[in-house]
């Protein structure tokens, strides 16, 4: 049995009597504990593919199965982290980690054991310390930790990141990469990762699916990136199996498959 299946999923919109085609026919099967990251250009339908694994949008054809049962709506098997950490601004930290775990468990674990969990999933992501602060008063960095946490606290068998580092500088990014493969490695849950960044991608998979362009996007090609975990990013820059892998993704990104020009 194949843990998360995406089977020849298609999907279309009409607005003002027009149809546009934003994908057609994407296959990829992830097995549990693998981390997938799906690239390619602004456009190519990777967030659509993540909202209908998520149960947000639905397939035009074909269909998303987790453990053989079809996705056809939200649910906490499939947690989300977008790009924009999307906390409450009212809330602490502490707080809105506790709206999860409240949402998800209630009735499940008693109040002591969904505090402890919360406390659980804050360490998780090195944010105890800032449990009692509020958005306003933590950084962008910290804010996705929160976000991360969130997410993991739903105990979800699947990981959505919609390019979750995308807004931060170098530096921070680097860290919270550092810290998700971490996490990764003690939870093995699935994960599905978009992002722009080929040398995110590389460092992080398990494999990497590679989109065409749109309209009527599909998958292009699928790399293994067939590198040991632990990883290090320090001892990878000279690896030639990271090196190798990081060419085929730029390969094709910009050579097979190079956005095309705008119009002026």
């Amino acid at each position: 049995m194949t843990y998360l299946s995406i089977e020849n999923v298609g999907i279309s919109f009409t607005r003002s009597g027009r149809t546009n085609e934003v994908l057609r026919d994407v296959s990829v099967k992830i097995d549990k504990g693998e981390f997938v990251s799906l690239i390619g250009h602004s456009g190519c339908g990777k967030s659509t593919v993540l909202n209908i694994v998520a149960g947000l949008l639905k397939a035009s054809t074909g269909g998303v199965l987790l453990e053989d049962k079809e996705v056809n709506s939200p649910g906490p098997d499939r947690a989300v982290v977008f790009q924009n950490h999307s906390l409450l601004p009212w809330l602490t930290v502490r707080e809105n980690v506790a709206l999860a775990v409240d949402k998800v468990f209630k009735g499940k674990k008693s109040r002591a054991e969904r505090s402890a969990w919360i406390d659980h999933n804050l360490s998780l992501v090195n944010m105890t310390h800032a449990a009692d602060r509020r958005p306003s008063e933590i950084s962008g960095g910290m804010k996705q930790r929160v976000g991360i946490a969130r997410a993991l606290a739903m105990e979800p068998k699947v990981l959505l990141l919609d390019e979750p580092f995308g807004a931060l500088d170098a530096l921070t990014r680097a860290h919270l990469q550092d810290s998700l493969m971490d996490i990764h490695a003690r939870l093995k849950n699935a994960v599905i990762m978009i992002t722009h960044d080929v040398d995110e991608a590389v460092l992080l998979s398990d494999r990497i699916v590679m989109m065409t362009n749109g309209p009527s996007a599909t998958v292009g090609e699928i790399l293994r990136v067939d590198l040991e975990r632990p990883r290090r990013r320090l001892d990878l820059v000279e690896d030639a199996t990271y090196t190798h892998a990081r060419a085929e993704v730029l390969e094709f990104l910009y050579a097979r498959h190079a956005k095309p020009a705008i119009a002026a």
